[in-house]
């Protein structure tokens, strides 16, 4: 259940925004299993002076294209998943919308799968979880 959140400079145009989530969204499909229909993305765009960045941290040539990509999903993933994934990311984008391999910055945040309400105000996760417990004892 991965929760996306793109930030980018202003002015890009809709293709543009539409381009990055389709393709955030196959590369969790393809290396997280995440189900097509699983899809919650939020995009915040920035003028210059709120979007800060150092341009050559680690050695890495940013340009103003640079999207801050957060991803927070379940702890469940290994960390050959993880490397997947940000590669699968880097080799989609790149595609399309065109960005540099430069210019994409992920973040992953894992949490635990009851932390998680996906309306209702029922935490369907830990639903599932108390369940298997019971199974199990």
């Amino acid at each position: 259940m991965p929760l996306t959140h793109i930030a980018l400079r202003a002015g890009k145009p809709e293709t543009f925004r539409q381009a990055i989530c389709d393709s955030l969204h196959r590369a969790m499909h393809e290396t997280f299993n995440v189900p097509e229909d699983n899809d919650f993305v939020l995009i915040t765009e920035h003028e210059a002076a709120n979007f800060r960045y150092d341009p050559s941290y680690l050695g890495i040539v940013r340009s103003d294209d640079l999207v801050f990509i957060q991803i927070t999903a379940n702890n469940t993933r290994s960390v050959e998943q993880k490397k997947a994934l940000f590669s699968r990311i880097v080799e989609l984008l790149g595609e399309n919308p065109g960005l540099r391999s430069e210019d994409v910055f992920v973040s992953l945040v894992e949490v635990e799968k009851e932390n998680w309400s996906l309306g209702n105000g029922v935490a369907q996760y830990a639903e599932n979880i108390a369940a298997s417990a019971v199974l199990h004892i």
